[in-house]
This record gives C-alpha cells, sequence and structure tokens, in this order.
C-alpha cells in the first residue's frame, strides 16, 4: 500500500454504502454492524465471494478507518467505487471491488438481495394488538335535510276549478284586439314576419321619420291627434317585441285588478337592488300615456266588457265561468301601484294557483284601477264567498276569499269554521299570517312538532300559548310543557322551570329543572333558589340562599344581586323563612349599592320596599337606602389595563370561558377538556380531544369541537350534570363559537349551514346563502343577530362586497351595507350589523400607530382623525359578538399586547398584555357576563364586559 492509499484509509470520506467481509468477522458481527447503520430504504446484497454490499439510503460522512466496512464513495463520473478500486474503471450500474490487487466490477442488479426481516426471532415475543388512541382522520357523516317546508296550499285545485276559458284568455291578452286579429294571417306562415335584431328600434325611428315631419306641418288638432294615434300604434308592438323578446313572462299568481298591465307578481328582486324597487319599463309609461290621449274610448271598452262579462257570471252563478276567469285584488292603494301606465289587462298565470307568501305585487296603474272597479270587484267576491259557503262549496269560497279577494285571514277563518284545520294551517303560514295563529292552527291539526319548530322560528311561543288558552286550555297546558321541554332539551334548566312556573298546575314538574339550574352556579343559580323556596323547599334550599346572600366579591358575578331582585318578587313558602331571607336580601342591597345595575331605578326602588316591608322590621328601620356609586366614563387615559400570568402554564390552551358559576372552561387539544377555578384548581376533567368551544348562550351545555383539517369531531357537554356524550363528526370550515343551545351555525363553501344538534345525525334545519354568493371571513352571532361578510355576482361578471345582518332565531335579512373600502385578512364584523378594518400606519395618522376604521349602517360623526391604537397590527382583529379586539408586538417588542371594546365606532376601553409569549395571536369571547381573554402559552384571564375588573387570571398545568 502506497503512502497515499494508506492516508486514504485513514481519511474522512463520504460513505454511500459499505462492504462488509463477512468471512473475515462473520455473520452475526456482519448483521450487527448493518443494523446498527441502518437507514429506511437501505439494501443489503451478497457478493460472490461471501462478501455483503450494504448499500444507504443517504450518504453519510466517516472516518474509513471507524467504518463498519470498505465504504463505497461516488467517483467523479457517479458511479460506485470501494477505496482501493480503480475508479476510471467504475461504470454506472457497477461496483468496482477492490480484491487482491485488482479492481473487480459487478453488476449491482446482479447481486442477490439479503433480507434482515429473517435475521429476528419472534419466538419469545408477546404479540399486542395497538388500540388507536383517536381517529387521526375521521369521516364526516352524511348531512340529513330537514329544512322547513314550504306550505304550497293549491285551493283552486282543491276547489276543483279548471283553466280559464279560451275566450277569457284572448280578452286578457295584453295587446289591443285589432293586433290579434291583423296577426292572424302571418300564424300558417313558414316564416313569418319578425323584426331583426334591432327590429323595435328601426321600426320606431321610421315611424318617427315619417310621422313628426307631419306633425311639425299640422295645424289642426285633429292631425296632431292622427299623429299621436300612428306614432303609439306604431311603437307599441316594437317595444313589447323587444321587451318580450329578451325576457319571457314571469311566472306568478294571477293578474290583480289593482294592478293590471304587468301582471300581478313580480319576480324576486335581483341581486343588490332593493327588494321595493322594480325596473320601470322603457316604453310602456310614453306609450301608455299617448294611447290613452287618443285610443282612450278603444282601451277602456275593452275593460267595461269584460267587467260586464264577469260580472253576469257571478251573478247568474255560473261558478265555473265565474271562477276560472277571475282576477285576483291586490288592495287597490295607490301606494301599490307602480309609477307608470299600462294598457293591457292583467296577465295571469297559466299554472294552478298556489297561495305562497309570495302571492303576487302590485302592477302599473290602468283603467281597472280606479277605486270604483276594485270596490265592485270586492264586494262581488264576497257575495260570491257568502253564497258559496252556503251552499257547502267550502274549497271554492276559500279560494274566493284568499286568492280572489285577497283575504287570506277570512279564508282561514272559513276553515277553522267548517274543520278544516290543516288545510287552514298549510294557508295561514303559507301567506305568512300572525305566527301564534300559525302555531295553534298547526298544534291543534295534530302536528306538534312542526308547531314547536315554527313557534321557536318566529319566537311566538308565548303568544301562542295565550291565544290557544282563550280557546282551549288544555291544549294551551300541553303546548306550554312542549315550550318547556324544547328548552329543557337545549340545556335551557331555568328557562324550562320559568316557563312552567307561569301554569301553576305544572310548577311541581320544574323541580328537577330547578335542581339542575342551582348545581350550575353563579347567577343562573341564584335565580333559581327563590322558585325552590316558593315550592316549600328545605333547609338546606334557605341555607344556600344566605350563604350567597352574604357572601363577598363582585354581586353580579356571585349572583348576590340576581337573588335578592328574585326575592323580592318571589317570597318563600315558608313565612319564617322568608322574613330571614327578605331581611338579608335588603342588608345587601344596602351594601352593594343597589341590585348591581341590572335595573331601573324606579324598579330598583320598588323591589327595595318590598324586601323591607317583609323584613324584620327593626333591622328594615336601622337600614339606609342603597346609594348607587356612578361609575367614571372610560377616557382614552384611563384604559383599565390587566396583566396575565407573568409565566406560561404547562398544557396548551386553545379555547376558554369564563362561566356564570364563575369557573373556567378550557379546551386544550389533544389534552382533553378542564374545568377550573378562578384560581387554576381542577373541579373537573374530561379526557376528550377539543381545540374550540361552543357556549350556549344559556350556559348551560356547550360543544367540544376537536379540528382534524376540515372534519370536525363534535360532543356534547351537559354542564348541569358534567356529562359528556359524542355527537357527530361533520365537515365545515367555519363553526361559530355560540348557539342557543340547540341549532349550531357553521358555514362551508356552499354557504351557512343551520345544525340541530339534538338530532341524531347532523340535520340540517335552515341554510342562507349558497350558490354564488360566498361567505369571507368569520360570522359574528348574539342570541339577538348574525353578521358576515357576502360577496355575490353581479350580471355584469364583476361581484360586489356586501356587509349582511340577519335576525335570529328567524334568519330575516335585516340590513346589506356596501363596504367603501375592503381589505380581505384585515377586517371583523359584529353581530350589531358594523365592520372593524384596521389599518398599519395610516396616512393621515402618526407613526407607530394601526387605524382603526368603522363600517356602519348609520353615518358615524367624527371629529378629527380615525381612532387608533399603539403599536403595529400584524394580523386583522378578532371578534366574538359585538366585542373585539387587536393584539399588538408588547413595549419591549417581547409578548402579545391585545387592545379591546364593544360595539362600533368606540375607542379600546381595555388592554391586556400577556408577558414573554410567542407571536401566536391571542383569543377571546364574550360569555356570561365577562370577556375571557387566553393565549396558546396556557394563560387565561377574564374581565367584566367593560373591561374594569378583574375576575380571573390563572395558568393552566398538569395537575
Amino acid at each position: 500500500m502506497s503512502v497515499t492509499q494508506g492516508a486514504a484509509f485513514r481519511a474522512t470520506v463520504t460513505a454511500t454504502g459499505f462492504v462488509l467481509d463477512v468471512p473475515l468477522i462473520g455473520p452475526a458481527e456482519a448483521a450487527e454492524r448493518a443494523m446498527a447503520s441502518w437507514q429506511d430504504g437501505a439494501e443489503l446484497r451478497r457478493l460472490p465471494d461471501g462478501r455483503w454490499l450494504f448499500m444507504l439510503a443517504e450518504p453519510v460522512e466517516i472516518r474509513a478507518d471507524r467504518a463498519p466496512g470498505l465504504p463505497v464513495v461516488r467517483t467523479d463520473g457517479g458511479a460506485p467505487a470501494t477505496l482501493g478500486a480503480d475508479a476510471t474503471a467504475a461504470a454506472a450500474g457497477h461496483l468496482a471491488v477492490a480484491a487482491g490487487g485488482m479492481t473487480v466490477m459487478h453488476r449491482i442488479a446482479e447481486l442477490a438481495e439479503l433480507d434482515p426481516a429473517g435475521w429476528l426471532d419472534l419466538s419469545g415475543l408477546t404479540l399486542h394488538r395497538p388500540r388507536p388512541v383517536g381517529v387521526a382522520e375521521p369521516e364526516a357523516e352524511p348531512v340529513v335535510e330537514s329544512l322547513p317546508r314550504q306550505p304550497r296550499t293549491d285551493l283552486r285545485a282543491a276547489a276543483g276549478i279548471g283553466p280559464r276559458s279560451e275566450r277569457a284568455r284572448r280578452l286578457t291578452e295584453d295587446a289591443p284586439a285589432g293586433t290579434r286579429r291583423r296577426a292572424a294571417p302571418f300564424a300558417g306562415r313558414t316564416r313569418p314576419f319578425s323584426f331583426p335584431t334591432a327590429g323595435p328600434f328601426a321600426f320606431a325611428a321610421a315611424v318617427l321619420l315619417v310621422v313628426l315631419p307631419l306633425l311639425v306641418v299640422a295645424s289642426q288638432g285633429s292631425a296632431l291627434h292622427v299623429g299621436v294615434l300612428l306614432l303609439a300604434f306604431a311603437v307599441g308592438p316594437a317595444a313589447a317585441h323587444f321587451r318580450k323578446g329578451g325576457k319571457g313572462a314571469a311566472a306568478g299568481p294571477e293578474g290583480s285588478a289593482a294592478g293590471a298591465g304587468t301582471g300581478g307578481s313580480t319576480s324576486e328582486p335581483e341581486r343588490g337592488r332593493s327588494p321595493g324597487r322594480a325596473r320601470r319599463p322603457l316604453f310602456d309609461a310614453l306609450l301608455a300615456r299617448l294611447t290613452m290621449r287618443t285610443a282612450g274610448p278603444l282601451v277602456q271598452g275593452r275593460h267595461a266588457r269584460y267587467l260586464r262579462e264577469l260580472t253576469a257570471a257571478f251573478e247568474q252563478r255560473r261558478w265555473e265561468d265565474a271562477l276560472r276567469d277571475a282576477i285576483r285584488l291586490t288592495g287597490g292603494r295607490p301606494a301599490e301601484q307602480k309609477p307608470w301606465l299600462a294598457l293591457g289587462l292583467p296577465r295571469r298565470y297559466e299554472g294552478a294557483l298556489r297561495p305562497t307568501p309570495q302571492v303576487g305585487g302590485s302592477g302599473a296603474a290602468s283603467p281597472l284601477s280606479g277605486p270604483t272597479v276594485h270596490q265592485h270587484l270586492a264586494a262581488l267576491y264576497q257575495r260570491a264567498a257568502e253564497g258559496l259557503e252556503r251552499e257547502g262549496r267550502i274549497d271554492e269560497a276559500a279560494f274566493v276569499l284568499a286568492d280572489l279577494r285577497d283575504a287570506p285571514a277570512e279564508a282561514v277563518a272559513l276553515l277553522v269554521r267548517h274543520g278544516r284545520t290543516e288545510q287552514a294551517a298549510e294557508l295561514a303560514e303559507g301567506r305568512d299570517l300572525a305566527a301564534d295563529l300559525v302555531v295553534r292552527l298547526w298544534w291543534q291539526a295534530g302536528e306538534r312538532e312542526r308547531a314547536v319548530r315554527t313557534a321557536y322560528r318566529r319566537t311566538a311561543f308565548a303568544p301562542a300559548v295565550e291565544r290557544l288558552a282563550a280557546d282551549d286550555p288544555a291544549s294551551a297546558r300541553e303546548l306550554r310543557a312542549a315550550w318547556a321541554a324544547h328548552r329543557r332539551e337545549s340545556g335551557d334548566r331555568l328557562g324550562a322551570a320559568e316557563v312552567l312556573w307561569a301554569d301553576e298546575s305544572l310548577r311541581p314538574s320544574a323541580v328537577a329543572d330547578l335542581r339542575d339550574a342551582v348545581a350550575l352556579g353563579g347567577p343562573t343559580r341564584s335565580r333559581a333558589l327563590p322558585y325552590l323556596l316558593a315550592l316549600g323547599a328545605g333547609e338546606s334550599t334557605r341555607a344556600l340562599a344566605l350563604a350567597v346572600l352574604d357572601s363577598d366579591g363582585d354581586p353580579a358575578a356571585t349572583g348576590r344581586s340576581a337573588l335578592a331582585a328574585a326575592l323580592a318578587e318571589l317570597p318563600a313558602a315558608d313565612p319564617a323563612a322568608d322574613r330571614e331571607l327578605a331581611t338579608a336580601a335588603a342588608r345587601a342591597v344596602v351594601r352593594d349599592g343597589g341590585f348591581g345595575g341590572a335595573l331601573g331605578g324606579r324598579d330598583a326602588g320598588a323591589r327595595h320596599q318590598r324586601l323591607l316591608k317583609r323584613a324584620d322590621p327593626l333591622v328594615a328601620a336601622d337600614l339606609a337606602r342603597p346609594h348607587r356609586a356612578v361609575p367614571a366614563a372610560h377616557t382614552a387615559a384611563h384604559i383599565a389595563a390587566h396583566i396575565a400570568a407573568d409565566r406560561p402554564g404547562t398544557l396548551p390552551v386553545l379555547d376558554a370561558a369564563l362561566l356564570g358559576s364563575g369557573a373556567v372552561l378550557v379546551a386544550c387539544g389533544q389534552a382533553g377538556v378542564r374545568l377550573l377555578t378562578a384560581d387554576g384548581r381542577t373541579k373537573a376533567r374530561w379526557d376528550v380531544p377539543a381545540d374550540q368551544l361552543v357556549l350556549a348562550d344559556h350556559g348551560g351545555a356547550a360543544l367540544l369541537v376537536a379540528g382534524y383539517g376540515r372534519v370536525r369531531e363534535v360532543s356534547r357537554l351537559d354542564l348541569a350534570t358534567r356529562s359528556v356524550r359524542p355527537w357527530t363528526t361533520l365537515r365545515a370550515r367555519q363553526i361559530v363559537p355560540s348557539f342557543d343551545g340547540r341549532h349550531l351555525i357553521t358555514a362551508d363553501d356552499d354557504g351557512i349551514t343551520v345544525l340541530d344538534t339534538l338530532a341524531p345525525r347532523p340535520t340540517v334545519v335552515w341554510r342562507e346563502l349558497g350558490g354564488d354568493e360566498r361567505l369571507v371571513g368569520r360570522l359574528a352571532r348574539t342570541p339577538a343577530g348574525c353578521t358576515g361578510v357576502v360577496v355575490s355576482p353581479l350580471p355584469d361578471g364583476t361581484s360586489v362586497v356586501e356587509l349582511w345582518r340577519w335576525d335570529l332565531p328567524g334568519w330575516e335579512l335585516r340590513s346589506r351595507i356596501r363596504p367603501e373600502a375592503f381589505h380581505p385578512g384585515r377586517f371583523a364584523v359584529l353581530a350589531s350589523g358594523s365592520l372593524l378594518a384596521v389599518d398599519p400606519q395610516p396616512a393621515d395618522g402618526p407613526p407607530g400607530r394601526t387605524g382603526l376604521h368603522w363600517i356602519t349602517e348609520r353615518p358615524i360623526t367624527r371629529t378629527g382623525v380615525d381612532p387608533n391604537v399603539e403599536g403595529l397590527a400584524p394580523q386583522g382583529p378578532i371578534a366574538d359578538g359585538d366585542h373585539w379586539a387587536l393584539a399588538v408586538p408588547g413595549p419591549d417588542g417581547t409578548g402579545v399586547l391585545l387592545h379591546t371594546g364593544v360595539g362600533a365606532a368606540s375607542a379600546p376601553t381595555a388592554t391586556v398584555f400577556h408577558p414573554q409569549a410567542d407571536a401566536h395571536p391571542p383569543g377571546f369571547r364574550r360569555h356570561a357576563d365577562a370577556v375571557t381573554h387566553w393565549h396558546r402559552s396556557g394563560r387565561v384571564l377574564a374581565t367584566t364586559p367593560d373591561g374594569a375588573t378583574l375576575l380571573a387570571n390563572l395558568r393552566v398545568t398538569v395537575d
């Protein structure tokens, strides 16, 4: 070996493999060396001389004299060769090996492979089959569609009324009679005469060129009238041809006498167009005015003939012809008519009549629009309905009232009188009559579930029970029990008890709900205790109430104010206990300076007097009047500042909420969910993965959501019983962090979806948007409303960005605002219908600050520049309900500083600083009269809604 070769064997080389001398070291040693250096993707082959070729998946740096075998390196040409071999002889796909002073070539693909798995002896091992800790990629369950079905009552079909006669159809065509007779000769032609693409305008221009000179030179009035008449009849067919060629007749109910000419129904408003604004035809107004000035008798005579024939059919009781050819009234008020004129009679729907909420609209004015004609038809239809009812033809009578006279309420009353409750309920719901009427009718028809769903969606439980109690007290009691069950199923135990309490016979059934409400703690417990005491609860309940009244701390958070206010209205059953409780409550009111600000001054004074009348007379005489200190208003110089724990916790916090009981519910991802006290001690824990909490508004339930990409596993936590049950696995891009205890709002590519969480499978009960409408950003929700940014396409191919606000739970769209400037990713919406956009380093503001720009339904009066906060926000704001927050780096460049506020056009009211926190964005939530802030580093801080009082500040650690 030369000096150069000896140095190579002691140098550090980049080895792509090794040749193990098995005849020299033995198979066991060779196998141990191969296993010690094994890589995923490595290969082991046998050379013809008994040695092994061990090829690595990735090259390694190693000293040649410390390698497990003879190193294999790559030559300049990329071919493998062992140290000492002739590198010039190496070729691609071959191994050059030095043996006996010579270089031997071996084709690597032809070498026998060795399987190291055969070296393992498994005979002494016990086989354990591992069970998965959790499903890594769960499959979403199919969604069940259960959208509310819109009733489509077909009174025409029920009454057996056939289509209109051919004579009536010809009479009510939207064209003069002479036009039809002149057009008849062209009907049999192979290629009937038609205008070219620009025909209507060309024909109208030609007529104008002929008629206008005649009008100029004419000096007699008769010539002027003739010219105008020719002009009207020339432009009329051209305009009608253009309008009908561009868009077919809209389907809808039959035409109305009050709005003749354009049909009795208007199509759905175009996207981006105000619902009350109609598109005005280009030529109709001018044409109608010209024609009425010249050919008025001709047009009016046509309408008069129609009225005479229709009146004769009704008076002669030829019901089949009369009902087939009659047209619907729409009120006849001038405000319901469009501001233009029309010549023809109303166009009527060709199909069967179906009374839906969109049963018609008003058209233009015509000779049938006068009040005299409207009154004549209304009286005619009323007499017909009375006559049909006397003859026992109830379906025809209901059709006349609902679809001809436009009096659906009278039709419903008629159907109810004759025992057709289900048909009356369908008609009432389809015509969007009073919600309490619809609920009462469905309940009496035996459709209990539908009645409950309608009452919830239209917030009509209370008026429906009251309306039903006047006619059927037993059914009203059943509906009240169903109302309470609906609240109980959603987790609102206190709400269920309050519903039952209004009926004295149902009060004993509320005891279980009241005890569950007491278990929730906080203000919910305080409002439930007086009901139990009024039912004669024992010593333990009385002692608990006294302990709450004598407690320290914030009167709202502890529930002391809520208990005192409730005791003032609801005395205990035991007179001795009531005196003791009233005395303690009166003392608490004086100590707290009132009832915590939840009551008005007059109401608070009256309740305090009621407590004094029932309290111990000696104590009441010595008590002073409560005087509540007026809190100082927040200003820019007096912003409450809070600092979270100075060091991180040991568990990650992905979501948190301060509950009404004062406990903190925390989601720790795969570490499960914990219920902590205000100082961080664990009260309960559940080994259910969760990275999002969805809190019920009433505080009795929560959904635990674990995300796996777009798939979410959802479990339901009952906070009263502290029990968890899996619910479903669903696919959603966004889940709103609060719900009413039953209906969960989600968002995905198909729009907004509302799911029933009490159904065994995910069931859709409502949908919004969808199609080409797209939701941008996150939704903001409160129990009363929901707001989101929606992108909608326009007919010209562009899109428009709008801020939509709905009222809940019925999802009535209340406003659509078009923001002046929209910055995707740097905005947040509030549930009240406002949008907050941020602008780091605004051009008109001081440097090093972030500007706040508000977009609201009503204009904002500004004084000076827009509000701003110190620091440059790396991301956009976040919002929950009507509260918002903006995170900026800490003052010293470390940690996260959160500016928080409430309401639109507001400046920050408080700041929360997370020291030594990473750049991960913090989170916050508004729930149970508190705002909870958290950071992934394991810190949770809660304040009152105005940020003035600190309620909790803790670190989340392993027990």
